[in-house]
């Protein structure tokens, strides 16, 4: 099973999102963070894609802004002036620092992420079915929420 969020903050939704209420529908997490550049070139147009792409009650896309260098650039009110900019649509979460203090954030350590990018494809069940670092070709990623969405 995918480990819950661990979100100190969110944007573009009315309230918080859990993994447990949206189970039912296929779950696309894109990990990134705003100074990445893969995150920038890839990671987040294909998760701009999916979400307009897959929009609907079947599929959900979830940005999680995992910060594991550079915080002091990357702080909650840098994040909202990238996503305006960027304009990212989908529900975006701030990774919670851990509470040891340390660079890895909680949800980032939880679900065992090496780095950003990181797509994290969740079934309808709540389980991990794909766990990606890096980029993943657009083609390979339209096919997975496709065999997720008829499976039964």
């Amino acid at each position: 099973m995918a480990p819950p969020l661990s979100v100190s903050q969110w944007f573009n939704t009315a309230g918080p999102l859990t993994l447990e209420a949206l189970r039912g529908r296929v779950v696309v997490l894109h990990a990134f963070q705003m100074l990445c550049p893969g995150c920038v070139a890839h990671g987040l147009p294909q998760a701009q894609a999916v979400h307009r792409q897959f929009a609907g009650d079947e599929v959900a896309v979830i940005g999680l802004h995992t910060v594991f260098e550079h915080h002091d650039a990357m702080t909650p009110v840098s994040l909202a002036a990238f996503l305006h900019e960027y304009r990212i649509g989908f529900p975006v979460g701030v990774d919670a620092r851990g509470a040891d203090g340390g660079d890895v954030p909680t949800t980032m350590r939880a679900d065992g992420m090496r780095g950003t990018p990181t797509l994290v494809a969740i079934d309808r069940a709540g389980r991990i079915r794909v766990h990606a670092f890096g980029r993943v070709e657009d083609l390979a990623v339209g096919a997975l929420i496709g065999r997720l969405l008829v499976a039964p």
